[in-house]
């Protein structure tokens, strides 16, 4: 299963780590990600990601999925997440 972040992209970055002697081994800083069902006001469904605790916050701040999804830019978003986003535009528009 891939450690990538369906709405904004955030992988796995990598580093070393440093003991009290100073040796350096190198390992991965994984992202905290997490299985959400996130609602859709404007389509009335749920739709399930594997998202970053960091991009739930920014869902939450930008008052939910359609605000998020409005003010995403598509090169971040997964595949889903950009169909899913489409969907939602196409709803508002009708609307």
């Amino acid at each position: 299963m891939s450690r990538v972040c369906e709405l904004t992209g955030k992988g796995p970055m990598v580093g070393n780590n440093v003991s009290h002697a100073k040796n350096r081994t190198r390992r991965r800083f994984l992202p905290n990600l997490n299985d959400v069902t996130l609602l859709s006001e404007t389509l009335g469904r749920g739709f399930k990601f594997r998202i970053s605790a960091a991009a739930l916050r920014t869902v939450d701040h930008r008052g939910g999925l359609d605000g998020f999804m409005a003010k995403s830019k598509d090169a971040e978003l997964s595949t889903k997440a950009l169909k899913v986003k489409k969907d939602i535009a196409k709803a508002q528009a009708e609307a």
